[in-house]
């Protein structure tokens, strides 16, 4: 089937997706576009060179009329994060990049699926969805989808059992105010904390897992990856090809993505990740799973932060 995706932003992440995307079957044609047009091209020619060891696929750099008709749009635009920065910090700057890629990218693909990955997520999404004219169910931000492969691998790591048997997730905001809902996670139906009391007599871990710990270590990945290699880029580009794969799919998937609430768990008028159903019309709504009254108030705080962030920027 023939299918465009328009990556814009030509950077680390960017590119990543461009190139991940060409490895694989989501896409016939791959559009990216990068106001520095020269790394756009360069970017293309590196990706191409590869050409005769994969499926015969499009990958042209262009401008927007390029990305004309597209099907998927990734918007990956943005001045990345240094070392120390929040993304939240990042929130002004990043939002005037765009609202100027809104002006030029919702004209020509009004009927296309967003994907936002652009920093500091939750608020780009918010503020795509505000200006762009593109119907909300298009728009999809990345989310915690990133935070919630982390939080698994880390349990993989731990108890020594594959991510897919593990159910756990990140919900809130992709950052400092995200949270762990423990309530709902389990390893293939068994709750962890019965899962952990075996992995213990069986010897495989000496004491529970840490939950603040674990969290830690979700919340600061990113971070640390950024001190030690200047930018994160590779699990980025896996999560956003698992939301593609969504999107393209016979069936509907659940992810934690961000996306528009309407009154879930209290919360308007904000976007944020919580379990969330997606497919090849976008989103079709959130998923009303049970939360302890805790973990509530925590998506609220959340959402406050965000709504926080969203009242001091200029839109």
């Amino acid at each position: 089937m023939s299918r465009k995706v328009t990556v814009i932003g030509a950077g680390n992440v960017g590119s990543t997706i461009a190139y991940t995307l060409s490895l694989g079957t989501i896409a016939s044609q791959i559009v990216l576009i990068d106001i520095n047009k020269d790394k756009a091209e360069g970017e293309v020619m590196d990706i191409v060179q590869g050409a005769s060891f994969r499926e015969p696929i499009t990958v042209i750099a262009g401008d927007y009329e390029d990305a004309r008709d597209s099907d998927i749009v990734i918007i990956t635009s943005g001045m990345g994060r240094k070392p120390g920065q929040s993304r939240i910090d990042l929130a002004q700057t990043n939002v005037n990049i765009m609202k100027d890629i809104a002006s030029k990218i919702a004209p020509v693909a009004p009927n296309a699926l967003y994907v936002i990955v652009s920093n500091p997520v939750d608020v780009m999404t918010y503020v795509f969805t505000k200006i762009s004219g593109i119907p909300e169910q298009q728009i999809i931000g990345s989310g915690t989808i990133l935070d919630t492969a982390r939080l698994r691998y880390c349990l993989s790591d731990s108890y020594k059992v594959a991510q897919k048997n593990i159910h756990a997730y990140v919900y809130g905001e992709h950052g400092d105010t995200s949270f762990i809902p423990w309530s709902l996670a389990d390893v293939s139906g068994c709750s962890l904390a019965e899962y952990e009391d075996l992995m213990i007599k069986k010897g495989v871990i000496d004491t529970p897992l840490d939950p603040e710990e674990t969290l830690k270590y979700v919340q600061k990945s990113g971070g640390d990856i950024i001190a030690k290699k200047g930018a994160t880029f590779y699990g980025v580009s896996a999560s956003v090809n698992k939301i593609l794969s969504a999107l393209v799919a016979a069936y509907d998937s659940v992810a934690t993505v961000s996306s528009m609430m309407h009154g879930e768990y209290g919360i308007d008028d904000v976007c944020i990740s919580t379990m969330t159903i997606i497919g090849p019309n976008g989103v079709k709504g959130k998923v009303p799973v049970e939360l302890t009254f805790d973990e509530q108030q925590k998506l609220r705080a959340s959402a406050d932060a965000l709504k926080k962030v969203i009242a001091s920027i200029e839109i």
